[in-house]
């Protein structure tokens, strides 16, 4: 894009422009509450459910497109933010989140205007972002004092599965508009990333 092009942009626009695609770096299934974190090669997204061996997977829930929280992502570079703030190295697993992602700004990902709607693509696998992944009060706990108040603003974002199918660490991660007339990710300009 020439600047002059991004002068006349308006931020509707701008918001579904990303400068590269990202990477599926770990994968981390939670098999029940309280019980640590289990890292996988590859995990099998289900439709309106949640990731097969994930506890988020075996629960109902009472909104007809399932739970908004099927899916938890955590950018890979705010990792580095965290352990700074903390003064020692967190191991992702602990922060329990199911994906962790480097090279794309997942907050970006959560489309900020209805009429233009935002898809995150992992092979096969169609993701709708619903949201900040806020920090639970056990982040105190595993974490240590204060690791509840650096994991604000750095916990990640939740999703909800559109279309299931394989996930593998080392995937690409796109975030692609979504073609309204079809409610699916938009072929035609999956070249602008």
């Amino acid at each position: 894009m020439t600047n002059a092009s991004a002068t006349n942009s308006t931020i509707q626009t701008l918001t579904q422009h990303f400068s590269q695609t990202g990477r599926v770096e770990a994968i981390f299934l939670r098999p029940a509450r309280d019980v640590p974190c289990t890292a996988v090669a590859s995990t099998t997204a289900i439709a309106g459910k949640g990731l097969e061996g994930d506890r988020t997977a075996n629960t109902t829930s009472r909104n007809p497109m399932g739970s908004n929280r099927q899916v938890t992502l955590i950018q890979a570079e705010h990792l580095k933010v965290i352990s700074a703030l903390l003064e020692h190295e967190v191991q992702p697993a602990l922060l329990r989140r199911n994906l962790v992602v480097s090279g794309l700004n997942l907050i970006a990902t959560k489309s900020l205007f209805k009429a233009k709607p935002l898809h995150v693509c992992i092979g096969d696998v169609v993701l709708e972002i619903t949201g900040a992944c806020e920090p639970c009060s056990k982040m105190e706990r595993i974490l240590g004092h204060g690791g509840y108040n650096v994991m604000r603003g750095h916990g990640g974002v939740t999703a909800r599965i559109i279309h299931g199918g394989q996930i593998r660490c080392g995937d690409a991660v796109i975030c692609q508009p979504v073609d309204s007339t079809h409610l699916a990710p938009s072929k035609q300009q999956s070249s602008l990333f």
